[in-house]
């Protein structure tokens, strides 16, 4: 079974018919919302909005353990997550979709690994490539069929947040290889891995991150929101469009 992780934008999900909701209070807490169950694309899949419903919940405070141990207990086996993201390189302009290939971790105090030696015993994870490759070629796939234009690849940098960075830690997430900035890519990446669950991410790229709009425009949520909304419908089609060749389970 797939889940849908839903971020920015995407905290409920038009054309999802849901017919039962979950909500599971895990060895690590209660998940970010109830879990809902129901057909999109004529599959049924798992819905969850990361922030909660509504949208309440800061990228730090996330319960992100929970919300991938609920999912591998209720028997789901690969996950996409949507994401808005600032764009940092030239091709990731505002409205362009992103399927990242990597991963960079700036974030800190947040509760990262199943296995801290109390839940779970210490284990070391394998984590050179943080997405499932077949996943991200289903989902690229997907996109040409649809004809929708996206970019196969690129580095996300897993920032603290809830503010937006400096355009000085802008310049450093650029010279250490970033192509995007989000709040909410780690630790999510890495517990579907350890959790051993096929995981990739679309991510939306919302905005140009601070000090790459030439023009010196304001980065404003009004503005982020309206470019989310313009690119959530092609997201929404290539979900489908995957969907639809896969088999049921």
């Amino acid at each position: 079974m797939l889940a849908l992780i839903g971020g920015s934008g995407l905290s409920s999900l038009d054309g999802f018919e849901p017919h039962k909701q979950k909500k599971i209070n895990t060895v690590f807490g209660e998940t970010s919302a109830a879990l809902s169950i129901g057909k999109f694309a004529k599959k049924q899949i798992v819905f969850l909005p990361r922030h909660g419903n509504p949208h309440v919940i800061p990228p730090h405070k996330i319960n992100y353990r929970a919300n991938i141990w609920a999912l591998k207990d209720l028997g789901v086996k690969k996950i996409i997550s949507v994401t808005a993201v600032g764009g940092i390189t030239a091709l990731s302009s505002p409205g362009t979709i992103v399927i990242p290939h990597q991963i960079i971790d700036y974030t800190y105090g947040r509760e990262n690994t199943f296995f801290d030696g109390a839940v779970n015993p210490l284990e070391h994870v394998d984590f050179t490539q943080p997405y499932n490759s077949d996943l991200r070629d289903r989902l690229i796939a997907a996109a040409q069929k649809e004809n929708i234009k996206i970019i196969d690849g690129g580095v996300y940098a897993a920032t603290q947040g809830p503010r937006l960075e400096t355009s000085a830690e802008i310049l450093r997430l650029e010279n250490d290889g970033a192509d995007l900035v989000g709040m909410t890519g780690m630790p999510e990446a890495a517990l579907a891995k350890e959790a051993g669950l096929a995981y990739a991410k679309i991510s939306i790229v919302a905005n140009w991150a601070a000090g790459k709009n030439d023009s010196g425009e304001k980065i404003t949520v009004s503005n982020i929101n309206s470019v989310i909304q313009g690119s959530i419908v092609k997201v929404k089609l290539i979900i489908s469009s995957y969907l639809n060749e896969e088999s049921d389970g």
